[in-house]
C-alpha cells in the first residue's frame, strides 16, 4: 500500500520542495517585514498625523513624477542617490523607496544604494501603481487626483483589508 501523502507531494508542484519547519519560515517572514512596507501601511502611517517616523523616497524619473507621485514623497532618481541623498535626508530616519510598480525593480536598486550609504530602508510594495490602484491620492503636475480603489487590489466598501 502506498502512502498517499508521499504520492501527493511527489507529484505536487506546490510541495515539490516541502515546507520550511515554522521557525524558519517565522525568521524568512520577520526578515521579510524588516525590508518591506505595503502602501496601504505607508498610506495609514502618513494619514495618521504627524511624523510617521520614515520619509517616501520616489526613485523614478522627473518625467514619471510629474505623472503622479505620493504626496510628501522626496523625488531623488536612483541614480542620483550617490551624490544628493546626504543633501535630502537625515541618515536617522528610515527612508521607504518605490518606483512604478511589482514589474520595476527601480525601488530595490534605490534602496539598495541607499543602504550602502548607509540609511536604514524599506521598500514600498507595489509601488506607485497600487498606491493609485488603491484610491490612494497622489499628486501630479496639475495637482491632487485620486482614483476610485480598484477592487482587485483594495477593499470598496471598507477603510482597510483587515490584513
Amino acid at each position: 500500500m502506498t502512502n498517499p501523502t508521499t504520492t501527493a507531494t511527489a507529484v505536487n508542484p506546490v510541495l515539490r520542495v516541502a515546507p520550511a519547519s515554522p521557525a524558519e519560515a517565522a525568521a524568512h517572514f520577520r526578515a521579510s517585514l524588516a525590508f518591506h512596507a505595503d502602501v496601504s501601511d505607508v498610506a495609514a502611517a502618513l494619514a495618521a498625523g504627524g511624523d510617521p517616523g520614515f520619509v517616501v523616497l520616489d526613485s523614478r524619473s522627473t518625467e514619471s513624477w510629474d505623472q503622479g507621485h505620493v504626496p510628501g514623497a522626496i523625488h531623488l532618481p536612483t541614480a542620483l542617490i550617490p551624490e544628493q541623498a546626504e543633501q535630502l535626508l537625515d541618515r536617522s530616519v528610515p527612508v521607504v523607496t518605490y518606483c512604478w510598480g511589482p514589474g520595476c525593480n527601480g525601488a530595490t536598486r534605490a534602496a539598495l544604494a541607499l543602504a550602502e550609504l548607509g540609511y536604514r530602508v524599506k521598500e514600498m510594495l507595489g509601488g506607485f501603481e497600487y498606491w493609485a490602484r488603491e484610491g490612494f491620492e497622489f499628486v501630479t503636475w496639475q495637482g491632487r487626483e485620486r482614483r476610485v480603489p480598484d477592487p482587485l487590489t483594495a477593499p470598496v466598501e471598507a477603510d482597510n483589508c483587515g490584513c
